[in-house]
């Protein structure tokens, strides 16, 4: 079979489905990938003899760009004659289901990452992107949800031929496991204090992130035995540096920027923090959780299928100040709950294994294609 993996942009292949094309290499199937090379193509891509197609799709889904990107994605699937699309992320997404409506031999199989529609999502998201995707899950053979909020959506209002619930892309609990750090100097490194109370978040600096209601949070607790790290690189950069500075917390708060070392990072730290708006099921959550931290999140979709409210950590509306505030406090003013929490959670994310989770992607794309008769 040939196959071809399509993402808006090469980032998305690079972090989460190099262990998914590998497993289809090893059944005897060619993987191509298409993308927009924004980040270098991981030389495992190249090593597995995957062509790769740079193609310019748009994060933005109304940059006239995206029209020149579908017309040759589409060239590209008659020209090489591929047999299922994998397809993931909104944008490229459309472009594929888009592209092959008509086509009778292609099956398009689309991995939804977190709908950008979801219980509290704004009203323009619900406009914009509900009706489209519906529309679109016409054109699916099979459409894999990563978490439950989205999958009872999808079952109860979408046309996909085939709707299944895997729970995200997997992660490699024994390869953290392996990870073993100086914890004083990974501190020292990061200009944190050894006694400190250390906070963790991971994220791209954006509004979605929310890394701001945790700054202000911090800043009305003023204990200054509490400091904030945040790991990723964004728009709101200069925003988030001023508002550090105005709530005079240079000393306490620092943005690390792209970091290669998160899982280090999560075993300098003491509690993870991670307020987002919306997200799927996050990677990054799974990280810290398998790392043994307990977690202060908010209640929002996906959250909610990793954290176990008042058991892993605690669940807050993503606006609350105070709540946040609240719960950080519990956890400095009893040590005990850190390790009862972060034991908790690294068991529960066991189930999240990237070997199960790879299985039941396998078993999902195989029977998908017998079912249709592609070999």
């Amino acid at each position: 079979m040939k196959i071809l993996f399509v993402t808006t942009i090469s980032n998305t292949v690079n972090a989460f489905l190099i262990p998914h094309i590998k497993m289809l290499r090893d059944h005897g199937h060619q993987v191509d990938v298409a993308f927009n090379i924004v980040q270098d193509v991981k030389p495992e891509i190249l090593e597995m003899g995957c062509k790769v197609h740079n193609i310019e799709f748009q994060r933005s889904p109304v940059s006239r760009k995206n029209i020149s990107a579908y017309k040759r994605l589409k060239n590209l699937i008659i020209s090489e004659k591929y047999d299922l699309i994998s397809t993931h992320t909104p944008v490229a997404s459309a472009c594929v289901r888009l592209a092959c409506r008509n086509m009778k031999n292609v099956k398009v199989v689309y991995t939804a990452h977190g709908f950008h529609f979801y219980k509290g999502a704004p009203l323009k998201n619900w406009l914009l992107y509900y009706p489209v995707e519906k529309w679109l899950s016409k054109f699916t053979d099979i459409l894999i949800t990563i978490n439950k909020e989205d999958y009872e959506r999808a079952k109860s209002s979408f046309k996909a031929k085939r709707i299944e619930y895997v729970p995200g892309v997997g992660l490699d609990t024994k390869k953290i496991q392996e990870v073993v750090i100086d914890k004083q100097a990974k501190r020292k490194e990061l200009g944190v204090p050894e006694d400190a109370f250390l906070l963790l978040s991971v994220g791209e600096l954006n509004i979605n992130k929310n890394h701001e209601t945790v700054i202000k949070a911090i800043a009305k607790l003023k204990n200054p035995d509490i400091f904030y790290v945040i790991c990723g690189q964004g728009p709101l950069e200069s925003y988030l540096k001023k508002l550090i500075f105005d709530m005079n917390l240079d000393n306490q708060v620092k943005l690390l920027g792209f970091r290669k070392d998160i899982i280090e990072i999560c075993k300098a730290s003491d509690i993870f923090v991670f307020p987002s708006f919306r997200e799927g099921l996050s990677v990054a959550l799974m990280e810290a959780m398998a790392c043994g931290l307990p977690v202060v999140c908010s209640d929002i979709r996906g959250n909610r299928d990793l954290i176990k409210d008042g058991h892993g950590g605690f669940l807050i509306n993503p606006g609350n100040v105070e709540g946040y505030g609240d719960s950080i406090q519990k956890f400095y003013n009893k040590c005990s709950l850190i390790d009862l929490f972060g034991k908790f959670n690294r068991k529960y994310v066991q189930h999240l294994e990237l070997q199960n989770v790879i299985e039941e992607m396998e078993k999902v794309y195989l029977e998908g294609c017998n079912a249709k008769g592609i070999t």
